[in-house]
């Protein structure tokens, strides 16, 4: 019995076999403070101040003025709307990496249309055109991939990873093109850009809104998001009982890659009225994070996006406050995203220590 105790280990992972709605919302509770005052003792030793300045600014930093509020709601919102397109390919397990570039062309697009035909056709039609033209260019650049998979069976990360690089040089060419200064910056063209309702973000917060409750009823209630959670389950057990696979990975991913150009549409010609190859800001990475911790929901990531918008913000008045470098920002949302990563070991297992079956009558 010694020997064979020698050599057990101190401790066993075990699976739960429920996780409770309450054991989870405090686990990622507790994940949420401890990286909080983890950021705040980091920012204690690069800076000598309190942490009650440091969590100060991050609350002015999003919640200050009237304008940040907005601003931080509409960021919310366009990370959100990324978060939601990508979601229905991942419950598919159609790893689109690609949305940072779908998004990118379909604000290209959009500024073409700006570009070409402003002022030359009345408003209304130009508004019909932009949308038309980044949704388009948006399911164009998801189809591609999708094909290639439907068909080949193609590596669907590294082709759409790829395919970002792509649209960001394209980017950078039209912008060269249309620019003749050399400056490399693309005037805004506000006169061109979408109708606004009291300020330039409302609208914006309104579609995404829609989209988000039409999505939700999309993936939960409707026959293609059944087939979407089948051929993600197994596509052996959709192909069995009659589901057309490449069928469903194109047009998930048509509808993936219009949500993305719909998204590009909303920061190009509602908001920014210009096309720049940081025009996304990175955030089509950041939704893979939203929608793998919403758990594929929407309704559940409308308030993943939300917390990470409110670290972006709050870190970026940090470091204009305390004149640190700009970096504080990224760092403050990695111990974030690191915690809330880790918790979700603690939701899902837990630790048993090695005589605990013993004393409980579990092992003989």
């Amino acid at each position: 019995m010694h020997k064979s105790e020698s050599h057990e280990p101190l401790f066993h992972i075990v699976r739960r076999d429920h996780v409770t709605l309450k054991h989870s919302v405090a686990v990622r509770a507790a994940a949420v403070i401890l990286a909080l005052l983890v950021c705040a003792l980091v920012f204690f030793l690069l800076t000598g101040k309190s942490p009650l300045q440091f969590y100060s600014a991050m609350i002015d930093g999003a919640f200050g003025t009237t304008r940040r509020i907005w601003l931080l709601i509409y960021k919310t919102a366009i990370l959100l709307c990324i978060s939601v397109a990508v979601t229905p390919a991942f419950r598919m397990r159609f790893w689109n990496i690609g949305a940072e570039g779908q998004a990118l062309v379909g604000g290209l697009a959009c500024a073409s249309v700006m570009f070409y035909l402003g002022g030359k056709v009345p408003n209304p039609v130009l508004w019909i055109l932009m949308c038309a033209a980044a949704i388009a260019a948006g399911m164009v650049w998801a189809l591609l991939p999708a094909l290639c998979k439907a068909r080949w069976n193609t590596n669907e990360t590294l082709f759409t990873l790829m395919m970002n690089y792509v649209a960001t040089q394209l980017v950078s060419f039209f912008i060269n093109t249309w620019v003749k200064s050399g400056s490399g910056t693309l005037p805004p063209m506000a006169n061109y850009g979408l109708p606004t309702l009291g300020n330039a973000w409302i609208l914006n917060i309104i579609v995404v809104a829609i989209v988000t409750a039409v999505m939700y009823i999309y993936l939960f209630y409707s026959k293609h998001g059944y087939e979407i959670t089948v051929v993600g389950e197994s596509e052996n057990t959709a192909k069995y009982i009659g589901i057309n696979v490449p069928t469903v990975i194109i047009r998930t991913m048509l509808l993936s890659g219009a949500l993305c150009g719909l998204t590009g549409l909303l920061v190009v010609g509602g908001t920014n009225y210009s096309i720049t190859t940081t025009a996304i800001g990175g955030q089509g990475f950041t939704a893979i994070m939203v929608s793998w911790l919403g758990k594929f929901n929407p309704l559940y990531m409308v308030m993943t996006a939300f917390l990470l918008s409110f670290l972006s913000r709050g870190a970026v008045q940090v470091s204009t406050v305390f004149k640190i470098n700009d970096s504080i920002s990224d760092i403050v949302t990695a111990v974030i995203l690191f915690f809330i990563i880790g918790c979700e070991f603690f939701i899902n297992y837990r630790i048993v220590p090695r005589h605990a079956n013993t004393e409980k009558g579990g092992t003989k």
